[in-house]
């Protein structure tokens, strides 16, 4: 089944209220599209959960946060070496995902570069 994996820029976009990503939030809760993403994302953008980020704190409810193990973390440098660069923390989300998943995130140009070089069938969702 196709996931809609996040990045720090979807759980930043929810704290912030954006209405955008408040709506592909719920067409992924109608399709019934299950949500992903992995410690590495939490660390960028939690801060405690409290005032501006309980909307954050709400939806983490909802997503399978994958732990970064060895196998994962592999897989992320070689994508960074295969893209020529690139942040650990995308590398890891790209590699986390599948063919037919769809990368939420507002840094596409990145995130591309990383997808091109997994040679999988992964679509981006900006936001």
């Amino acid at each position: 089944m196709t996931s809609l994996i996040l990045d720090a820029g979807a759980f930043i976009a929810v704290e912030r209220g954006d209405r955008g990503m408040v709506a592909i939030l719920k067409v992924a809760q109608i399709q019934s599209l299950p949500l992903r993403s992995n410690g590495g994302v939490i660390a960028e953008v939690w801060r405690g959960g409290s005032g501006r980020q309980v909307p954050l704190a709400r939806l983490l409810n909802a997503v399978e946060v994958m732990s970064v193990d060895n196998d994962l973390g592999r897989a992320a440098g070689v994508l960074t070496r295969d893209a020529g660069g690139g942040s650990a923390v995308d590398a890891v989300v790209v590699a986390s995902a599948r063919d037919g998943d769809q990368i939420v995130t507002s840094d596409h140009v990145d995130i591309q570069a990383l997808i091109n070089s997994s040679g999988r069938s992964i679509g981006i969702v900006t936001c």
